[in-house]
């Protein structure tokens, strides 16, 4: 594991290589590991060295939870083990397929139960970080500052360590850090999705963590113009790359690649060694932050 880490909240050191759950799941969709490899994952990871984990407690299908998962792998967790997880617009079933105005899990209740179900599944009386996940993006805000209020007040009452958002616009980031302390945004991003350029600049720039979901493409397969000749003459695969990349692109972006497989994980944490040079970044076409 590299030994790079990012300050997330100032006061909680993670590896910019971690480990997100949803994967062991087969949530919202897809084919998921049997329990005794997703626990294998869960613990050959942390033996690479991640110690941050990415989760929610509505990635459950089918009797099979992430956080029940991550439980019964580490629990007592390791000291400097960071989980994140999140609260809000997919938290109530539908609520994704709602109006902003009428997505339950964004209301004060869904969010305090959103939270308590996080604290008993997980088995711990805080929570790290806590992303506010949006709904549609871009269409709507949704309750946003009353929202990001009810949060605040359950971190008062001691619940909650630090506060994110997922989701979400620039617009939107600007205005939740109005209102509280912002460590990190959850966006879509990768190497072939990059309307975000602006954002994770902003974000480097204000000392907030950028955590971009789907780093390899998630349902699609990544088509970025000449990854694969980058990852042939550097003897990697198209995800090292394409996780090289971000690592190279701004020293805020802390991942969180999903598997179901060992051998990925153990390819995708591989991945923080890859140093891409200057050509490699010219032929992919992208942008690296100083």
């Amino acid at each position: 594991m590299t030994t790079e880490q990012w300050p997330l909240g100032g006061d909680l050191r993670v590896n910019r290589v971690g480990y997100g759950t949803m994967k062991l799941t087969g949530w919202p969709r897809g084919e998921r590991p049997d329990r005794d490899t997703a626990l294998a994952i869960l613990r050959r990871a942390v033996e690479l060295g991640v110690n941050h984990l990415d989760t929610s407690h509505y990635y459950a299908r089918a009797g099979v939870a992430a956080n029940e998962l991550i439980r019964t792998a580490l629990h007592p967790y390791p000291a400097d083990l960071v989980i994140v997880t999140k609260v809000g617009a997919l938290v109530e079933g539908d609520d994704i397929t709602l109006p902003p105005a009428e997505q339950r899990g964004l209301t004060p209740a869904g969010l305090r139960r959103g939270i308590e179900a996080n604290l008993r599944s997980l088995g711990v009386d805080r929570l790290d970080v806590v992303n506010l996940r949006m709904g549609d993006r871009g269409h709507g805000d949704g309750p946003f500052e009353s929202a990001l209020e009810t949060l605040m007040s359950l971190r008062a009452e001691g619940l909650i360590r630090h506060l994110g958002v997922s989701n979400v616009t620039q617009a939107q980031v600007a205005r939740a850090r109005a209102i509280a302390d912002i460590v990190c945004v959850q966006n879509l991003y990768n190497i072939a999705a990059r309307d975000d350029d602006a954002l994770v600049d902003a974000c480097a720039e204000a000392g907030i963590a950028y955590v971009p979901f789907f780093p390899v493409g998630g349902y699609q397969p990544l088509t970025a113009e000449n990854l694969t000749d980058v990852a042939e003459r550097r003897g990697a695969s198209a995800p090292q790359v394409a996780l090289a990349w971000l690592l190279a692109r701004s020293p805020n972006v802390v991942l969180i690649p999903g598997t179901s497989s060992l051998a990925h994980l153990e390819q995708n944490i591989a991945a923080a060694h890859l140093r891409l040079t200057d050509d490699d970044v010219a032929q992919l076409g992208a942008v690296v932050a100083a």
